[in-house]
């Protein structure tokens, strides 16, 4: 019997407000739901890579592209207000019942982040596979800039006191940006409890050049000029669909 079962779920609701079926746009003569799923299947990892989604042409083109899709998600948990949380909540504990199946390793990625790497898919569920005490691995963005919040008050605080020290970008500790919809891995119990991520985590330094999730028209331009230029000086940065 297999010691730890996988699952990857990728999130992709019809009714997005801010582009219109963006997970279908084409992007270089594919869907833009096309390229996680391609990446989840070239990692070799999953047990089951399940798109979950209210939409029946989403359905119809991701198991065109090899993702199982045996249910629609209810309308219930595809409002402009769902968390993803619920999201994944609802599309583990379905799956789950329906296949009379019980999960280990939970991996949630979006297909409207789609640079990243194969190996860092495999690195996010080999950590939780060899660390028991890891709950969650997921991908972080570094930077060196200074951040600020409002308080109850409506006063202006720097969220570290160390950023009232103002020092070169060399010499500086940077802090990180959760990007969660690159890559996260979690244990399926987290997931079941509606909990995205644990409290004993690992992190994985996303250092790509490429820095674009997509929401609205901008973004999507900027997605398809990055796939022109990368492809005319260096293609190690696209992902591709065999």
């Amino acid at each position: 019997m297999k010691k730890n079962k996988i699952i990857c779920i990728i999130p992709a609701r019809g009714g997005s407000k801010g582009l219109k079926n963006k997970n279908i746009r084409n992007v270089d003569g594919h869907p833009l739901i096309a390229y996680v799923i391609s990446l989840a299947i070239k990692a070799k990892i999953f047990d089951t890579i399940l798109v979950s989604t209210d939409d029946k042409k989403i359905a119809q083109i991701s198991k065109k592209y090899g993702a199982k899709v045996p249910f629609l998600r209810e309308k219930e948990y595809a409002q402009d207000l769902t968390t993803t949380e619920e999201t994944l909540q609802n599309a583990l504990n379905v799956y789950e019942k329906q296949f009379s199946i019980k999960f280990d390793i939970c991996v949630y990625m979006t297909a409207t982040d789609i640079f990243r790497q194969v190996s860092d898919i495999r690195n996010a569920v080999n950590i939780l596979k060899k660390n028991k005490s890891i709950d969650s691995v997921f991908s972080v963005r570094p930077t060196h800039k200074n951040f600020w919040y409002e308080n109850k008050l409506g006063k202006l605080e720097r969220i570290l006191k160390s950023m009232k020290h103002y020092s070169s970008r060399q010499t500086k500790m940077p802090i990180f940006r959760e990007d969660t919809g690159i890559i996260c891995a979690s244990r399926a119990y987290l997931w079941r409890k509606g909990r995205r991520i644990g409290d004993s985590v690992k992190i994985l330094i996303n250092n790509n050049p490429i820095d674009i999730d997509i929401h609205d028209d901008y973004d999507m331009f900027l997605v398809r000029k990055t796939f022109e230029y990368f492809k005319k000086i260096n293609n190690k940065f696209l992902p591709k669909i065999n």
